[in-house]
């Protein structure tokens, strides 16, 4: 009598099945974004933890003197050790605005583009499942969106809120301005990306499968083909959180973000511009150079990531 021997497999969990896929050897064989991870990864810890590491709390007035303003950085020979990147008009420490700034852009530009890929999701899974004059309606008013930069889409918004608002409640509610301005500045890319896949995703076994069964369609669209299309969604919002920054910061040099009493890093750089050519060019350049460093490093991030979820380039 031959006796059975049964053998189990062991399957490996989420961390293992991470570290065995295409996608983490793709990173880890690419220097460049490995440096791109790191440096979006030290940014990004340094915006949260700006509390625990800022040598000055720059929205305390209490901690801030007028006599300490326009200190150079600590290496010049008129720099004062405790303001490592000078100070500004106001004697704030130039770090500590950077860092506290850096989590007003952060917060901006993850909000905005959760609001944008919630709505571009939604109204491209409705387009390309439901079709016919709904698809078409959403998609004109797609196009018209596109004929408008998202700088001036964003300009708009704030100028209608800062309208209806009045200018001492405003102050209150600029962040929540600022978000809705840009993530519905940024959602058509998401609709025509999710519509493109879903027109795909409609005809294939398993939603037809879905349909014969008796499911509605919400519970297609949300549970079966939007995992499937979430692929190119990711990168869109990858790139789309440098860009959200980038509007931030260019929407505040412009002086309709948020107040000078709380800067971010686009405040900062529009309030050292009026002293750049009068020699204090440190309270501009730090801030700056930090937009780039976090704006370039995200667009790396970005761009690797488009081209490992890409099946062609395997």
């Amino acid at each position: 009598m031959s006796e059975l021997t049964e053998v189990t497999a062991v399957r490996p969990g989420p961390g293992r099945r991470f570290l065995q896929s295409d996608l983490f050897y793709s990173f880890r064989r690419s220097p460049l974004t490995i440096a791109s991870a790191v440096v979006s990864l030290i940014l990004v810890l340094a915006a949260l933890f700006a509390p625990l590491i800022a040598p000055q709390n720059p929205f305390d007035p209490a901690s801030i003197s007028i006599i300490d303003s326009f200190y150079p950085p600590a290496w010049s020979s008129e720099g004062q050790a405790g303001f490592l990147l000078g100070t500004d008009d106001q004697g704030r420490d130039v770090l500590s605005t950077i860092l506290y700034g850096m989590r007003i852009s952060l917060a901006v530009g993850f909000a905005s583009v959760i609001l944008a890929m919630v709505i571009g999701v939604t109204l491209g899974l409705i387009a390309g499942y439901v079709g016919g004059v709904t698809d078409a309606i959403i998609m004109r008013i797609a196009d018209v969106q596109l004929t408008f930069p998202a700088i001036l889409t964003a300009l708009l918004i704030d100028g209608v809120a800062r309208a209806i608002a009045g200018p001492h409640a405003y102050d209150q509610i600029v962040f929540f301005v600022l978000v809705l301005a840009i993530g519905l500045s940024f959602w058509v890319q998401y609709a025509r990306t999710v519509r493109g896949s879903v027109l795909v995703e409609a005809n294939k076994e398993y939603v037809l499968a879905a349909r014969l069964i008796g499911l509605s369609p919400f519970t297609i669209m949300f549970r079966h083909v939007l995992p499937n299309v979430l692929g190119p969604v990711l990168v869109i919002a990858t790139i789309n959180l440098a860009l959200a920054i980038i509007t931030e910061a260019t929407l505040s040099f412009l002086g309709v973000g948020v107040p000078p009493t709380q800067p971010s890093l686009g405040t900062l750089i529009r309030i050292g511009n009026d002293y750049l050519f009068s020699g204090e060019w440190w309270i501009t350049i730090f801030p700056g150079i930090t937009l780039a460093i976090l704006a370039l490093a995200v667009n790396l991030l970005g761009d690797w990531l488009r081209d490992a979820l890409n099946p062609k380039l395997r």
